[in-house]
């Protein structure tokens, strides 16, 4: 049976569209990706995110970030895929680049960055990594 990577999907469209140079994107809305985006604006990589509704369906809007045309977010990959789950307790959270940029996981507080994981010694799922 085939699955889909929805997270995988919406990591990509925000990549893909940051290095084209476009204002903004969209995807469809889901409350990880609402989070995964809420982590993503505290830590400055997207400048803002909006939950809206285009044709009766919730949409999420990323007003992406740019640094004069150089993009904000230089590399953003998913770590735990459908088939390869990545699980971490708190002690082993990896640093992205000796502290330099993000991970993202789900943990049973919340999705939550990898500061905040460490802060409220809670491990889980490392979605992804933002540098």
């Amino acid at each position: 049976m085939a699955t889909h990577d929805t997270l995988g999907d919406f990591l990509t469209i925000i990549r893909n569209g940051s290095h084209a140079g476009l204002k903004s994107v969209s995807a469809q809305w889901s409350s990880v990706r609402e989070g995964v985006a809420r982590i993503l604006k505290e830590a400055g990589y997207i400048a803002d995110f909006t939950k809206t509704e285009k044709n009766k369906l919730p949409v999420i809007e990323i007003t992406l970030k740019y640094n004069g045309k150089k993009p904000v977010i230089t590399e953003i990959n998913r770590i735990s895929k459908p088939g390869r789950r990545i699980y971490t307790g708190y002690g082993d959270i990896p640093k992205v680049i000796g502290g330099m940029g993000i991970s993202v996981l789900t943990t049973s507080k919340g999705i939550l960055s990898d500061a905040e994981a460490r802060q409220q010694k809670v491990g889980g799922e490392i979605l992804a990594q933002v540098w």
